[in-house]
């Protein structure tokens, strides 16, 4: 299993007339986490565009627990429970409060696509390569 955690602070755009996060925010949260995860194995989505590869999200499913505020600084937690072996990927996100609460959980699926035929395609063999050692 891949865990790997980043922080967010709360912008004060990001909040409605509640001083409560917009749900909207959210997907672009759980985007910072797995753009974040993913450097962290030495990659970035840019990297894997210059291979000839994007990753178009596909699904995206979220459940609010408790809100967030202005200001809050967020720890974006995201779970890779499986490593991918065919053309999708699948991310279990969690986003706490620094109480360490949990305020939202969410699931993503973004698949692997050939940029130039826009088919269907596995992981690059790099990134395989850096994740195998997580799920020996």
């Amino acid at each position: 299993m891949y865990i790997f955690e980043t922080k967010v602070r709360v912008r004060y755009a990001e909040t409605d007339q509640m001083n409560v996060v917009y749900h909207g925010n959210y997907a672009q949260y759980f985007e910072v986490g797995r753009a974040e995860s993913i450097r962290h194995l030495g990659f970035t989505y840019k990297d894997m565009e210059a291979m000839g590869i994007i990753m178009p999200l596909v699904e995206l499913h979220i459940k609010f627990l408790r809100p967030a505020h202005y200001d809050d600084l967020l720890t974006i937690r995201t779970t890779l429970k499986e490593l991918p072996a065919d053309h999708r990927i699948e991310f279990h996100q969690e986003v706490f409060n620094k109480e360490e609460k949990l305020l939202t959980i969410g699931r993503v699926v973004l698949y692997f696509i050939k940029s130039g035929t826009k088919e269907k395609t596995i992981m690059p063999s790099a990134l395989q390569e850096k994740l195998a050692s997580y799920f020996a």
